[in-house]
């Protein structure tokens, strides 16, 4: 097991994850912060509380778009963008946390 500290919206947290999956939790990082990122710049600083809500749902509409809206299972890797599969890869580290 590895111990990874990401940053997100300025604030650090730690998770423990297989070491094959060190980079993959940098790369969602980057990916969530961006998406922060935009909002803030576009809506200016709403609360992180806000900001987490808005940023789950823009990440959740990414999904459900690639996913075709299909809710009966979960997306595949073959179907999901990349960084889909890197957020599935995430929750399951984080239930395992």
């Amino acid at each position: 097991m590895a111990a990874v500290t990401i940053a997100v919206n300025g604030r650090s947290y730690r998770f423990e994850c297989g070491d094959e999956d060190k980079a993959r939790f940098a790369e969602v990082a980057a990916y969530v912060t961006s998406r922060m990122d935009g909002l803030i710049a576009e809506h200016g600083n709403v609360g992180s509380e806000r900001l987490l809500v808005m940023t789950a749902l823009m990440i959740a509409d990414d999904l459900w778009d690639a996913t075709a809206g299909e809710t009966t299972a979960p997306p595949t890797t073959d179907a999901a963008p990349d960084n889909a599969g890197a957020l599935t890869d995430v929750a399951k580290a984080m239930r395992r946390a």
